[in-house]
């Protein structure tokens, strides 16, 4: 099944003010002056605030940790596994408390990004220095002013692009940087913005090089495999421009155009005797999108948004025994409008309604063609006219049709799908929180038509989830820390897995999974005075996640695969007026590759250390910023995916520059 995702996957908060205040006071005649201070004021971060699990990362953090990619940085989250093939181009997917990756929606500046053919979206795409800010929501988010079908997926990474960073002071912003490191890598970046009156705009682009053969060692069964890996190259760019304009006091109207291309091999699992690949594959996105908003009142508000989607993937295989290229190729076209209005005193009321049409072809013999309308509708509310009580609520109706040019299409679904949510503040500093979501998954294109391999009677894939927790923080003149812990329960039906018949494998629901984990979170920050400060970001995850199908099954009770029941990570920053030091740590324990869990299918723990130094330089409005990422410190070659070693110790260098 490795090989058939490989084949055809087709794609955090500290506010400082400074106020200065000068005084005077005339007595008699003479006046006074008194010394400026300064008021540091620290904002409630949305982590601690709200009622469902919400994780930040900043640029700067994301930045720090070494990530070169939002894939990388989720990494360091609690209750997050992200599947991570390896090297600079691996695909990296994301699965949030054992639901899959495709329960895990993501929007790009609050536009839904998708694939219906995999319903995975590839976040090694969203580059470190093309995001200004990125946020894992589980469960449904307090803010309800939101497409219908941000409301459809059990858990959400919304990503910030950096045009957020540019201002409205007029001064035009550019930020460059240059990374290399090993297995060849060559990273140059630009972005520039610059807001003008009612005009605000920004260009990026970026470009990936390395050849990532890295050296490993690997055991494959009784054999220690001690070689290079090869096929691992990878050249991308991607560009993207982004427009806002102030129609009138009110109204904005916002642009977007993105474009992708990539050409990377795939060097496959290690096989002791066949270290061989010859698999290639070729990946082209373009999208462009538009976004109106119009704010009728305080109490009265509407958005809406268009977006066309494109995207040309090619597979090939040219190996010494056969010869292979699958070509496939996707449109979406993608509607949304969403209505918000405060009809009563701290009572708000959303109504959104989303369309999506999906179309694939493939040149797979017996490709039926098929195409997917889809229709969201979104009622939500949120209420906190009680003392120290906040309430959200929402419905979410989903009706899919499907249709094809050769045979039967899936009969479609329709499904409604309740959330709800409650925070209670009894006192300071502690809140406390429950959360529910009934959510599902539709079966994905190929789960459905993939031929020799879907199977069009496929169910959706349901998941009912509940969630448990308090948050606190505490803040002096010179030292902050938050703390979240999150209990919850989580149930899948239904699951859809792929079951080997005779020489073939078939999609099926077959499993019954259920989840029961823990996620805590702390951030910190000290001010030892003279320019030296310590920051402090620490994640614990805790998740058993056992089959639960049938109680004769050899496999029952065991953990699923590639869940590992403990998770950590650590990063620690020292801020000194010369250099910035950060230490990374990233645990993972024991896990199996398959549903039995016997010795034969174990994948060991793994501990993965890493430091960052970073020396900034400011030069009146400029800075220059030199920075070394030293990763995996240990040299170890563990796993993320069976049969896929991680690069070893290895390094990168960043100079950047940043103009505002």
């Amino acid at each position: 099944m490795i090989i058939l995702e490989q084949r055809h996957f087709i794609f955090a908060a500290l506010c400082a003010v400074a106020i200065p205040v000068h005084a005077q006071t005339s007595i008699t005649d003479t006046t006074h002056t008194i010394q400026g201070v300064t008021v540091e004021a620290r904002r409630l971060s949305e982590q601690v605030k709200a009622s469902t699990p919400v994780q930040e990362l900043s640029y700067d953090e994301m930045r720090r940790i070494g990530a070169g990619d939002v894939g990388e940085a989720l990494k360091h989250l609690a209750g997050v596994q992200v599947k991570d093939y390896g090297g600079i181009g691996g695909l990296k997917t994301v699965d949030v408390r054992g639901l899959g990756a495709q329960h895990t929606g993501v929007s790009y500046d609050g536009v839904e990004v998708g694939d219906c053919q995999t319903g995975q979206v590839d976040l090694s795409r969203f580059t470190l220095e093309s995001v200004s800010r990125v946020a894992l929501v589980i469960g449904q988010a307090d803010d309800i002013y939101l497409s219908a079908k941000s409301y459809a997926s059990a858990a959400r990474v919304d990503v910030t692009s950096a045009f957020a960073k540019i201002g409205d002071s007029g001064h035009p912003m550019l930020a460059a940087t240059f990374k290399t490191g090993a297995y060849g890598l060559v990273n140059p970046t630009v972005f520039y913005g610059q807001s003008a009156g009612r005009l605000a705009w920004s260009a990026f682009a970026d470009y990936t090089r390395a050849d990532g053969n890295y050296r490993f060692k690997l055991r494959n069964g009784s054999q220690l495999i001690n070689a290079k890996r090869n096929n691992s190259d990878i050249t991308s760019w991607r560009g993207e421009i982004n427009m806002r304009y102030i129609l009138g006091a009110h109204q904005t109207l916002a642009w977007k155009l993105y474009g992708f291309n990539s050409w990377r091999g795939l060097p496959g699992a290690v096989i002791y005797d066949n270290p061989y690949a010859a698999e290639r594959l070729t990946d082209k996105n373009i999208f462009a999108q538009v976004q109106y908003e119009n704010i009728f009142s305080p109490r009265l508000k509407f958005k809406a948004a268009a977006k066309w989607n494109y995207s040309w993937n090619r597979y090939t295989n040219h190996d010494a025994t056969r010869s292979t290229e699958d070509k496939y190729r996707q449109n979406e076209t993608y509607l949304t409008a969403t209505l918000w209005t405060e009809p009563l005193k701290d009572f708000h009321l959303s109504l959104s309604q989303d369309y999506a049409h999906n179309y694939l072809s493939m040149t797979i013999v017996g490709c039926p063609y098929p195409s997917r309308e889809s229709f969201w509708t979104a009622l939500a509310a949120n209420y906190g006219g009680v003392r120290n009580v906040t309430f959200n609520a929402s419905l979410l109706y989903t009706g899919i049709s499907e249709h094809v040019k050769v045979g039967e299409p899936s009969d479609g679904c329709h499904r409604l799908s309740p959330a709800f949510s409650v925070q209670w503040h009894p006192l300071n500093p502690l809140r406390l929180r429950v959360g529910y979501k009934d959510i599902f998954r539709t079966p994905t294109l190929n789960d459905l038509y993939y031929t020799g391999v879907g199977r069009r009677t496929l169910r959706p894939e349901k998941t009912r989830q509940w969630n448990f927790g308090a948050t606190g923080s505490l803040a002096s003149s010179r030292s902050w820390v938050s703390l979240t812990a999150d209990g919850y329960y989580g149930r899948v039906t239904d699951k859809i897995v792929a079951v080997p018949r005779m020489f073939l494998w078939s999609m099926m629901n077959v499993s019954t999974v259920r989840m029961l984990g823990l996620d805590v979170t702390l951030q910190g920050g000290l001010d030892i005075g003279s320019g030296y400060k310590v920051n402090l970001l620490a994640s614990y995850g805790y998740l058993s996640a056992t089959d639960r199908t049938n109680h004769a099954d050899m496999q029952y009770g065991d953990q699923i695969a590639y869940t590992p029941r403990h998770t950590g990570s650590v990063s620690l920053t020292m801020h000194m007026p010369w250099l910035d030091i950060t230490y990374n740590l990233l645990a993972v324990s024991e896990r199996y590759f398959l549903g039995y869990n016997i010795r034969d299918n174990r994948m060991p723990g793994y501990a993965d250390h890493s430091v960052t130094l970073t020396r900034m330089v400011k030069i009146r409005r400029s800075e220059l910023r030199f920075q070394l990422d030293a990763m995996n410190l240990g040299g170890h070659n563990y796993e993320v995916v069976s049969f896929y070693p991680m690069p070893g110790r290895n390094i990168k260098f960043t100079i950047g520059y940043t103009l505002q």
